[in-house]
């Protein structure tokens, strides 16, 4: 799995939840999946836990291999 890859799992809310998140990221500018994260990281940040940052997704070609022959 790479690393900038994201851990992807069902989740069940109450539609209403869900609409209300929806709201949020609407007026955030953000997709209900990024609104969701932020709220999970500023819930987490409350309790005192602070989750590893990942690393940020590397662009662009991977550099050219030396060939040994």
């Amino acid at each position: 799995m790479p690393a900038s890859a994201k851990k992807a799992f069902a989740l069940r809310l109450d539609p209403a939840l869900y609409a209300a998140i929806e709201r949020l990221a609407a007026d955030e500018l953000r997709s209900a999946n990024a609104e969701i994260e932020v709220l999970l990281r500023e819930a987490l940040a409350r309790r005192g836990v602070s989750p590893k940052v990942a690393a940020p997704p590397r662009r662009g070609r991977p550099p050219k291999e030396e060939s040994g022959s």
